[in-house]
C-alpha cells in the first residue's frame, strides 16, 4: 500500500509545481536571471545525471569502461562529430573497454 501512497504524494507534488509554474507572473519570467537560469539548469542537471551514473556505484565511486566511453564521447565532442556518432563512440569504447576486462 505504500507503494500507491508514493505514486499518489508525486503525482500530487508534480501537479502543484506545474500549477506553481502557471501562477508565476509574466514579469518574473521576463527578468534576465530568471531566463538565464532556466537556460542553464537544465544543462546542469544532465551533467550531474551523467557524472552519478558514470562514476557511482551504489554508495562508492568507480572508475570503469563507463569512464573511458564518456571520454571517447567528449573526444568526439570536442570534434564537433554528429550526434549519432558521439553516442556510437561511446557505446563501442565502452563494449571495448569491458570486452577486455576493464
Amino acid at each position: 500500500m505504500t507503494t500507491w501512497i508514493a505514486i499518489a504524494a508525486t503525482a500530487l507534488g508534480c501537479y502543484a509545481l506545474k500549477l506553481a509554474g502557471l501562477l508565476v507572473p509574466a514579469g518574473v519570467l521576463e527578468r534576465p536571471l530568471v531566463r538565464r537560469l532556466a537556460a542553464l539548469l537544465p544543462v546542469a542537471l544532465l551533467a550531474a545525471l551523467t557524472a552519478q551514473q558514470t562514476f557511482a556505484d551504489g554508495r562508492a565511486l568507480v572508475l570503469d569502461a563507463r569512464a573511458a566511453g564518456l571520454a571517447a564521447a567528449a573526444v568526439a565532442l570536442v570534434l564537433r562529430a554528429p550526434f549519432l556518432l558521439v553516442v556510437a563512440a561511446a557505446v563501442v569504447v565502452t563494449a571495448g573497454v569491458r570486452a577486455l576486462g576493464g
